[in-house]
């Protein structure tokens, strides 16, 4: 019950946040290359890289008018990250993919440069939270001579984000919550955007690890949208 409070909680802030005075709402949807660190530095392999997508909508909060707005957004959006090993079709092959979902809000303050004729160039940053509602685990592997696949819904820990501590952690369930930093750069006209986005995760995937132990293990996700003024 805590959780669908929270998202009727999410849901709610950023739609009152766009209905500010003087203030616009965006349609949009685009592209994920979603992947996930694997050093201790927080680095990740370009081989793990995972295509996914988004959909959500994106407030525009005029601070100083066509110089700087504050963007609350909400967003459905996939992350996750593949890996493979041996050659196809022999033993000892080796597929999978982790592909999760999840309930995004990012908040970005954003500068804004006239480029004319009511198009701008856009740049800015801010935080995100986001909760895991679903996702698929697909693997696939040969072992003597047999071809072995298997799907599975992804696990959530219970997390109660208003307690310490982590509830319904477990050995291959992921952690419900994740958290993050994110920029974005691109174009706005009078009715449609351009951005590229980039996220970087600041929470360990595993339920029941210590986010702070080092920067292995979490969501990194390069994306490309499109936009249209509501």
């Amino acid at each position: 019950m805590k959780i669908k409070a929270l998202c009727i909680l999410l849901l709610s802030a950023v739609v009152s946040s766009v209905s500010a005075q003087e203030s616009s709402v965006f349609l949009k949807a685009g592209f994920n290359m979603a992947n996930v660190s694997v050093t201790d530095g927080g680095d990740i392999d370009e081989a793990r890289m995972l295509p996914s997508f988004h959909v959500g909508i994106k407030g525009d909060i005029p601070v100083v008018k066509n110089l700087l707005s504050i963007q609350p957004a909400l967003l459905f959006t996939g992350k996750g990250s593949k890996v493979q090993s041996g050659t196809e079709g022999t033993n000892g092959y080796f597929k999978a993919s982790t592909n999760p979902y999840y309930i995004e809000v990012p908040v970005n303050v954003v500068v804004k440069a006239p480029m004319g004729d009511g198009a701008k160039f856009f740049a800015g940053a801010g935080p995100y939270v986001a909760m895991g509602i679903a996702g698929k685990r697909k693997l696939e592997y040969q072992a003597l001579n047999i071809v072995y696949n298997r799907t599975d819904n992804i696990e959530f820990s219970n997390d109660d984000p208003t307690t310490a501590g982590e509830e319904g952690a477990g050995y291959g369930i992921l952690r419900r919550f994740d958290y993050g930093l994110n920029g974005t750069i691109g174009f706005e006209g009078k009715t449609a955007m351009f951005s590229v986005n980039y996220g970087l995760g600041l929470a360990k995937l595993q339920s029941g690890s210590d986010n702070n132990a080092d920067e292995n293990n979490k969501h990194r996700v390069l994306s490309f949208t499109i936009g249209f003024r509501l």
